[in-house]
């Protein structure tokens, strides 16, 4: 399963995706996720991450996401991404209350990273 960390303050999130690309997590292994379309790809930009984005989804998931709800979507790309449909529903509730996802695929100890 990816990493995933929940922030309320994007200037902390980008800084902590500097922080991962300096320790050689690769940008491609960074994704920036939040309830807001505008915020995230200001965020990714910001800082060279990515989106969950037409790449790393089904057409299936890509064609149904035109026709649900934000909420639905959202827990879709969580759920290509690799996240149960438990967790994806936790972390839409999250982004409901307006937090953003810093999610990271790679296989490298994340979390040790951001101390």
């Amino acid at each position: 399963m990816p990493f995933i960390q929940e922030y309320t303050n994007d200037e902390n999130l980008m800084e902590d995706v500097k922080k991962l690309q300096h320790n050689g997590v690769n940008s491609k292994d960074i994704y920036i996720l939040s309830h807001d379309d505008d915020r995230t790809d200001r965020i990714a930009s910001n800082v060279s991450a990515n989106t969950i984005g037409l790449s790393e989804q089904d057409v299936k998931t890509v064609v149904s996401n035109i026709f649900n709800k934000k909420g639905d979507e959202l827990r879709a790309k969580l759920q290509e991404i690799g996240f149960s449909d438990e967790d994806a529903s936790e972390y839409e509730e999250d982004m409901d209350e307006g937090k953003v996802l810093l999610i990271v695929t790679s296989d490298k100890n994340v979390e040790s990273l951001l101390v």
